[in-house]
């Protein structure tokens, strides 16, 4: 059975490329977060792990929450390690360096960089795709990523203010 959205075919399997990318970016990122706190070594362990695992929580949600999307403009949400990767704008932890500094900035470059994809994509599914259901869908994910984003941006300001006073 088709699913009928008023879209054309080729805009929403443009539509569903993209957020095939997302869902891989997504999910890149939650691997990530969860991997930042499991491996954090450092002063602020204790703090740091709870955002990490808070906002691997809030990450799993956008991943089902975007694969539910995929579903219900018709298409199949695919989940493998090599499709994610193959698609993700993301790349993976080096795993060198433990430290909560390296984690968030990290992170926080993941956030951003999903964040102006987001931002790219919101205009392009109205004005190109004509699809103003996943554009609003992907404005509340990049609200949500901004969210994230600013919490790491403060407990990045506020380790970085620890680090110049103790020296």
């Amino acid at each position: 059975m088709t699913t009928e959205t008023g879209i054309t075919e080729n805009n929403s399997q443009a539509v569903a490329n993209d957020l095939l990318r997302l869902l891989a970016d997504e999910n890149v990122l939650y691997i990530k977060t969860r991997n930042a706190g499991w491996n954090l070594e450092d002063a602020s362990f204790y703090d740091k792990e709870r955002i990490f695992v808070d906002q691997a929580v809030e990450v799993n949600e956008i991943i089902d929450k975007v694969a539910r999307r995929i579903r219900a403009i018709g298409h199949y949400a695919f989940a493998t390690l090599e499709s994610f990767l193959a698609l993700t704008h993301l790349s993976e932890t080096k795993g060198d360096q433990n430290d909560s500094q390296t984690y968030l900035k990290d992170l926080l470059a993941d956030h951003d960089s999903i964040i102006i994809h987001c931002r790219e994509d919101i205009h392009r599914f109205t004005n190109q795709y004509k699809d103003a259901g996943t554009s609003d869908f992907i404005a509340a994910i990049m609200e949500q990523h901004e969210n994230m984003a600013w919490t790491l941006r403060a407990h990045l300001k506020g380790l970085q203010h620890v680090i110049v006073t103790n020296d």
